[in-house]
């Protein structure tokens, strides 16, 4: 009873300390004795996780320090991708939702649109369709294909008539469709005719899948298979045609009801499957538009692969506030022509791309001449300073300058965003200074829906991820063995930990490893150690575990890779390094020196010793070669290859920085001239 009342009292002191403007950045006001419960700091609050340990060690929004966001707070009666959908239909149905560049003959023009309510019907017939062909409610459907309106349009489906979305893409291993569809139990599959052929091949080891639908397929191109098989081949346009002639009524689903499987690359093994309710999903994307507002005016370009949660969660978004989405044609060498085309107001990406642009820009701006140079550097620096004082920088160095740069990337972004991996403070300045707008940098995982935090607008400060989402709550735990702490000074350091309506209900199938990632009291463990910074800003420095991600977003698990190099005839040791700024791997090899002898004799190379040996371009190609046909012969992944060595003794990152910083500054150097001109 005692303790009832104390919870009460503590709530009642609590609201008392509310503000009643929601235009305030936090809800609470700065009556200190606030701070008996909730710690203002800045962009952030802290709470203790237990009162009676009197350990502040929770961070959450400022935006919402009370209680965690599961619902849009505009409308908090979505809660489900359905309900979502069927709001944006209803309230946006003739505003363009859809838009590609490719005609139905194949030949590339100017954007067509499907409107929400064209959508919507489309939706209704293609879910139809599925009852028709006698797929049960809450089965698996696999996406087998990139970004494309249809993408998007069987995913509505699924969300309308509770089935599972599927992403199922390539790029995860030879064998790794193959294996998400049986483990999945996936029953149905959209293909496009590139992807049929290699679905075909291997069919009689998909025992489940009894319906196979090829987007932008010809009727009469279909293969007819044998009745044995069980399984049906039919275009999409059919299945469309289908439906419409049997149209069902929606079988809505719960909050809590899995509306996809993610598979993530596993850095040994086979994929796993990260299972992420409706509720989820809402969650994650009601939390971002707490201070992240679009509109129908927006126009949002869709290619990064919507097989990866990011892409996911900005659909989510995209269909909250009735916004454009126009596809790329599918080839990322033509990426700024689909920009100049569709001309978007919202730009999100990875910093690999960005990398690129950077690069790109800054190249043209060294080659340009002494006085473009000159005039450029003196924009730049007179408007970088302008916003690290908060003052509004002179329009005409967008004139004379930045315009120009703009129009890159069609000349109206309003709104870009990085996320997947950690974003260069250089580059994220660049970003800001040169296309105007507001820039921001996430952090987040699949196992949370997408967004864990995001930098806060108005918040100047580079090299961090910002504040919690409102729609979670962050911990950072002591990772002793590593010397991560909470009283490290000047910053605390740990694991990072989440907790909230976004966080996933576990791998599927998959106990074992669930319960190594979600502790008893709830909290994911994303395996990321950071420290917090001043403001409540969250900064990411290092891997618990001795895995890293590269710029791409891909998991490396240095190990493997190494041991898969040990077979090389030339290596003796071999420390495989990669960080998540660059999207390449490189190495430290140390030689084997009586295979290096005799390799250099039988190509009558002569030497003085073998350090010049090492160091001779011939051997570090040989070796290299060497490694690409191990590493081939052993099923690497693309971006699991080693792109640069260094032929010493390895011995730790540390004492080898210097090399490892010059192969990336080779690997700069060749890849300084990209054939997408800037």
């Amino acid at each position: 009873m005692d303790n009832s009342i104390a919870a009460r009292r503590r709530i009642k002191a609590i609201e008392a300390h509310l503000v009643s403007s929601v235009d305030s950045a936090s809800q609470l006001s700065r009556n200190p004795t606030a701070g008996e419960f909730v710690c203002e700091q800045g962009y952030s609050v802290v709470l203790p996780e237990e009162l009676h340990t009197g350990k502040w060690n929770v961070y959450r929004s400022a935006h919402s320090p009370l209680k965690l966001v599961s619902r849009f707070t505009e409308h908090p009666e979505i809660a489900t991708l359905h309900d979502n959908f069927v709001r944006a239909v209803d309230t946006f149905r003739d505003y363009k939702y859809l838009g590609t560049r490719i005609g139905v003959d194949g030949t590339v023009g100017e954007y067509k649109w499907m409107t929400y309510g064209e959508v919507g019907n489309a939706r209704t017939a293609l879910g139809s369709g599925l009852i028709y062909h006698g797929i049960p409610k809450g089965s698996c459907i696999g996406i087998y294909f990139i970004n494309r309106p249809e993408w998007l349009i069987v995913d509505h489906a699924c969300s309308a008539y509770s089935y599972i979305s599927v992403p199922l893409y390539d790029t995860l291993g030879p064998d790794a469709v193959k294996y998400i569809v049986n483990h999945a139990s996936v029953q149905a599959i959209f293909c496009v005719p590139e992807t049929l052929n290699s679905l075909l091949s291997f069919l009689a080891e998909i025992p489940t899948v009894r319906l196979v639908v090829v987007v932008g397929g010809m009727d009469d191109k279909m293969p007819s298979l044998p009745s044995s098989t069980g399984v049906q081949v039919v275009t999409y346009t059919k299945l469309l045609s289908q439906g419409c002639s049997n149209l069902q009524p929606f079988s809505s689903p719960n909050p809590d009801d899995v509306a996809t499987i993610c598979y993530t690359s596993g850095t040994t093994g086979m994929p796993k499957g990260a299972v992420l309710t409706h509720g989820n999903l809402i969650a994650n994307v009601a939390g971002g538009t707490v201070s992240t507002k679009f509109s129908p005016s927006d126009v949002y370009i869709s290619y990064l692969p919507l097989a990866h949660i990011y892409e996911r969660a900005n659909q989510v978004m995209t269909v909250y506030f009735g916004v454009s989405v126009g596809f790329y044609q599918g080839d990322n060498m033509k990426l700024m022509d689909d920009l100049a085309a569709l001309r978007p107001t919202i730009f999100c990406s990875v910093p690999r791309l960005y990398n690129r642009i950077y690069a790109g820009i800054t190249n043209a701006v060294k080659t340009s001449g002494v006085l473009k140079e000159r005039l450029f550097n003196a924009a730049y620096n007179s408007k970088k300073q302008a916003l690290l004082s908060g003052k509004n920088p002179s329009p005409m160095w967008d004139k004379l300058v930045f315009n120009k740069i703009r129009e890159k990337l069609g000349g109206r972004i309003r709104f870009m965003c990085s996320g997947a991996s950690p974003l260069s403070p250089d580059v994220m300045d660049f970003l800001k200074i040169c296309f105007g707008g507001r820039v921001s940098e996430g952090y987040g995982m699949t196992e949370t829906s997408c967004v864990i935090s995001a930098v806060d607008e108005g918040d100047n400060l580079s090299g961090h991820v910002g504040s919690p989402s409102p729609a979670c709550e962050i911990k950072l735990v002591d990772v002793p063995e590593m010397n991560y702490t909470s009283e490290d000074q000047p910053y605390p350091r740990g694991e990072i930990c989440v907790r909230g309506p976004i966080v996933f209900k576990g791998y599927y199938k998959d106990e074992v490893q669930t319960k190594e990632v979600i502790d008893e009291d709830g909290w994911f463990h994303t395996g990321d150690v950071g420290l917090w910074l001043p403001g409540g800003r969250l900064k990411i420095i290092d891997r618990k575990k001795n895995i890293f991600k590269l710029a791409q977003g891909e998991y490396i698990a240095p190990e493997k890779i190494e041991n898969v190099y040990a077979k090389c005839k030339f290596v003796a040791q071999c420390f495989v390094y990669g960080d998540s700024l660059n999207s390449s791997l490189v190495a430290v090899v140390s030689l084997d020196q009586d295979v290096l002898k005799a390799w250099a004799a039988s190509e009558g190379i002569k030497y003085e010793d073998l350090g010049q040996l090492c160091n001779d371009p011939r051997t570090k190609a040989a070796v290299l070669a060497d490694m690409d046909a191990i590493g081939r012969e052993a099923q690497l992944r693309g971006f699991e290859f080693v792109k640069a060595v260094t032929l010493k003794r390895p011995q730790a990152k540390q004492y080898f920085a210097k090399a490892i910083a010059d192969m990336y500054a080779e690997l700069a150097i060749a890849e300084s001239s990209p054939r997408t001109k800037l």
